[in-house]
């Protein structure tokens, strides 16, 4: 008798709503399941049974309440509040536990009553619940504010099979989201967990260094490593060389500052006995001794136009020649460089080759520095502490506020060097604010002049710390820039 019923009501069924219900059953059984997929279905359902909006809401028992899956118009809008549907037929709908169809709402005394019915002149409704086990669910509702005709006992029954494809499919779609929602939580909790070798800090900042290290630390890039003084640069080379495939060989460094010309080049490049008084016998380069290996120029933007050409056929050849030789010697190394100037200003003013900038810069890493990382501040600290502390040394609550208040021009090297200072001034268990001297503290216990003496000292002190830059002695200050060149302008007519 049973068969037979879902045979008969089978046969009532139009060709569009076999039609749509065919496509809904392909969508809800599709490989992947989209945000949209309820809403597309909700769509098809509106347009055949030609409703002016459509709800799928979820029982939450617990609570007692339903809450909004989707919800649709007929211009195919979205609708966020539950409110605007009539709660007292959800209500019904869950208390029956079968499908209701109702022509006229208001006109019926027991359904005219709802509130919600009243104020959205809801005229015209047509339910199913979604039963789960012997659970409802949620409710399956289209409604329009005029007599639809449309709302017939055969739409009822293409609504009731709509229902039961959404049951069927409601195990899978759960399961799903469960899977995307524990994914999105084991990628968090992996971007967390994975460190930057030698690097400390769990700041936002610092995850999106993290990511973007061992993203590029796992190709053969040659990466210019940017940043203010202080901020790691070399720590960074390091993290980066650990993390490739080149770990298990030499991880070779050079400062390039303030080293003569001539020394530089020996060192990188390497010389052949005779080639210069003292030159007793053949030396390899430091670029020799990273073959296979990562070689990290630090401060690259002091070295001569000579050196920029020397090192531009190493990055475009990987090829070398001693000083005082002719032999080309091959060389397999992964070039990383570090600076804390505007190459591009430097390329501008043809103080740095143009060519070897863009062969430099083919992956440019920006480290943040220490005043957008505030956060990390306290486990920089701890970290400091017991480096340089012989006993198990505590940081105040004051103290750590004090550090973070501070802008820190010259980042994680003067952190460093303000705890260092600390632990040597504290003589018991508790690093308190007295101990963390500033460089402001300093200036302000050693001045004995007037304010506007105190400024233009500390002005001056701030911009010889960021290099002259007006932008971050500004902003080091809490400053407008306009206020730098109001002092500055102050100070030369003076």
């Amino acid at each position: 008798m049973l068969k037979s019923n879902r045979i008969k009501n089978i046969k009532q069924l139009s060709d569009s709503q076999f039609e749509t219900l065919y496509e809904i059953s392909q969508a809800l059984n599709s490989a992947e399941y989209e945000d949209t997929l309820i809403e597309d279905a909700l769509d098809l359902v509106i347009e055949v049974i030609n409703a002016e909006r459509g709800l799928f809401a979820k029982y939450d028992e617990r609570n007692d309440k339903f809450e909004i899956v989707s919800a649709r118009n007929f211009q195919k809008e979205n609708i966020k509040d539950l409110s605007e549907f009539s709660s007292g037929l959800l209500r019904k709908v869950l208390q029956k536990r079968k499908p209701l169809l109702y022509h006229d709402v208001q006109s019926d005394p027991q359904l005219s009553q709802f509130q919600s019915v009243q104020i959205q002149k809801i005229k015209s409704v047509i339910a199913v619940p979604i039963i789960r086990g012997e659970k409802v669910w949620g409710v399956i509702l289209a409604d329009s504010q005029l007599n639809r005709k449309e709302f017939t006992d055969e739409n009822l029954i293409f609504f009731n099979f709509f229902s039961n494809l959404l049951s069927l499919a409601l195990d899978r779609i759960l399961e799903y989201e469960k899977l995307r929602v524990e994914n999105e939580y084991l990628k968090n909790q992996l971007e967390t967990t994975e460190k930057i070798p030698d690097m400390l800090g769990s700041s936002k900042a610092m995850r999106e260094l993290a990511k973007i290290i061992h993203r590029v630390a796992k190709t053969g890039a040659t990466i210019l490593i940017l940043g203010e003084s202080g901020t790691g640069k070399d720590l960074a080379a390091q993290a980066i060389h650990k993390l490739s495939n080149r770990r298990d060989n030499p991880f070779i460094a050079q400062f390039c500052g303030s080293i003569p010309d001539n020394l530089l080049e020996s060192e990188l490049f390497g010389y052949k006995k005779g080639a210069f008084t003292g030159a007793d016998s053949d030396k390899k380069g430091l670029l020799e001794v990273a073959d296979k290996g990562t070689f990290f120029l630090d401060e690259i933007a002091d070295i001569s136009p000579a050196l920029q050409a020397k090192l531009l056929r190493v990055l475009e050849n990987q090829e070398i020649m001693r000083l005082g030789d002719t032999q080309v010697r091959k060389v397999n190394v992964r070039i990383l460089a570090a600076t804390n100037k505007d190459l591009k200003k430097l390329v501008s003013e043809n103080k740095f080759r143009e060519d070897l900038f863009y062969r430099l810069n083919v992956f440019p890493l920006k480290l943040p520095p220490l005043r957008d990382r505030k956060d990390d501040i306290p486990i920089l600290a701890n970290q400091f502490i017991t480096k340089y502390s012989d006993i198990k040394l505590k940081i105040d609550r004051a103290a750590v506020q004090k550090l973070q208040d501070y802008n820190w021009p010259g980042n994680i090297r003067q952190l460093l060097n303000v705890i260092q200072r600390g632990v040597i001034l504290c003589d018991g268990s508790k690093l308190l604010t007295e101990h963390i001297i500033l460089e402001e503290d300093e200036l302000m216990n050693s001045f004995s002049g007037t304010l506007k003496e105190f400024e233009k000292q500390l002005l001056q002190k701030r911009l010889e710390e960021v290099n002259g830059n007006r932008t971050r002695a500004a902003e080091s200050l809490g400053v407008s820039v306009r206020w730098v060149q109001m002092k500055l302008k102050e100070i030369a007519e003076e």
